[in-house]
């Protein structure tokens, strides 16, 4: 993972990812969408039931969920993980839990030609953009987060995160970049919000998962690795009947969080005094290994 100067395209360092890797973990970069096709193919289609709309949940005595059709079924536990803005969240837990805009967009597509296997972290002023593959056939994603002011009239504004004025006009606050939309398909914005608390877990048999649970800043490329090992402990626990490991993810998520913001801080920096010394310390800490297996070897290797 190279770490470089967006303004003059310096490399400022690196860290070998490769000595997390053990016998059954390995650092791993690859497409949602073939990430989502492994983990439906197991899945019987008959036990998935698309396009239904639940109106109520009744958790008082059991779980009894009712849908748009007015059909009633009761279930054993309910897993809720329906993402950042879930509905089914608010049938559950009585208090407001809304994420906040941090004013900050994400852009991100398919990246045309050859950038090689690394992952490429491109730091500049008040952004930072990603490029990784994503298989071994030369494709690789692209990943900018930049900050943005937007009113709340702008956030309802669907379309203009889909406009081609809107997209240049990121683009175009990257510093430096080679990146251009003729570079770039598939390519799509949207505004980063994130969680500022957990909801009250304490609902018998109801669990979150995912954005439905915690959405951090995405500056440590854990959104999708915390939603299955969340899932992988929601299981655990149920086989088990405990929470035990539900709550142990949730201090995880808590710890995720406080490296995602920071990482985010750090990669946004524009006081040149700031960014030198920004530069020197990760110099050091990139090949220090205490430091690197405390605050990447725990995560990776969980």
């Amino acid at each position: 993972m190279n770490f470089i100067q967006a303004n003059n395209s310096k490399k400022i360092c690196d860290i070998d990812l490769t000595q997390f890797n053990d016998y059954s973990n390995r650092y791993t970069t690859l497409k949602r969408s073939t990430l989502l096709k492994f983990l439906f193919q197991n899945i019987p289609q008959e036990k998935i039931n698309f396009n239904s709309n639940i109106t109520k949940v009744d958790n008082s005595n059991g779980i009894r969920i009712s849908f748009g059709d007015n059909k009633n079924e009761e279930f054993d536990y309910l897993i809720i993980s329906d993402g950042i803005f879930s509905k089914t969240r608010s049938f559950i837990f009585t208090e407001s839990i809304y994420p906040k805009y941090n004013l900050n967009v994400a852009l991100r597509g398919k990246l045309k030609g050859d950038y090689g296997n690394d992952i490429s972290i491109y730091m500049g002023s008040n952004s930072h953009y990603v490029i990784y593959p994503v298989n071994q056939n030369n494709e690789h994603n692209f990943v900018a987060i930049i900050k943005k002011k937007l009113s709340s009239d702008e956030l309802k504004n669907y379309g203009l995160f889909k406009s081609e004025e809107f997209l240049n006009s990121l683009l175009s606050g990257l510093q430096n970049s080679q990146i251009s939309l003729k570079n770039l398909s598939e390519l799509k914005s949207f505004p980063v919000h994130v969680s500022s608390d957990f909801p009250s877990l304490n609902k018998k048999n109801v669990f979150l998962s995912g954005d439905a649970l915690f959405t951090f800043p995405p500056s440590f490329a854990q959104g999708a690795s915390q939603s299955i090992e969340t899932a992988n402990d929601i299981l655990k626990s149920i086989l088990n009947g405990t929470n035990e490991f539900y709550q142990e993810r949730i201090r995880s998520i808590s710890s995720i969080n406080n490296k995602s913001k920071f990482n985010h801080f750090s990669f946004h920096l524009s006081n040149p005094i700031n960014i030198f010394i920004r530069n020197k310390i990760l110099k050091y800490l990139s090949k220090n290994k205490i430091f690197l297996e405390n605050y990447l070897g725990k995560i990776y290797r969980a």
